[in-house]
């Protein structure tokens, strides 16, 4: 579960489980939508070196570049996510094939592309006495 008190300070800080994560209103931190797509970003390099190290290469080197491109509704709207892989000149052809495809693979994208079938809901719950 994930949980969020909210206050009118201009920071959100989200924790979940033994992990948090802010983001902000202002400009100061990656606000919501900006933390959305660096997620994506970050699960192409989590599914990258864990082909590396399957492979028994490292990782080190390797850079993904991601950027979003948005629909004909307007900025909430994701038409493409375009992710770009640079290597290190030690890699080979074989090597770089496996980390695009494991890439690729990455659980969030397919989440994603999937997500006309996530219901969504809010409702409200009992304030809790601290």
């Amino acid at each position: 579960m994930y949980s969020v008190d909210v206050d009118d300070s201009k920071v959100i800080t989200v924790r979940g489980g033994k992990h948090q994560v802010s983001y902000a209103v202002d400009g100061s931190l990656m606000n919501p939508l900006e933390a959305f797509y660096a997620v994506l970003a970050s699960c192409a390099a989590v599914y990258a070196k864990k082909e590396c190290k399957a492979m028994g290469v490292t990782a080190a080197g390797i850079r993904i570049g991601c950027k979003p491109f948005a629909g004909h509704g307007g900025p909430l709207t994701l038409a493409r996510f375009r992710t770009e892989v640079s290597f290190p000149e030690h890699f080979s052809e074989e090597q770089r094939e496996r980390v695009l495809l494991a890439i690729n693979d990455c659980a969030v994208k397919k989440i994603v592309q999937r997500g006309a079938e996530i219901a969504f809901s809010v409702s409200e719950t009992p304030a809790t006495v601290s």
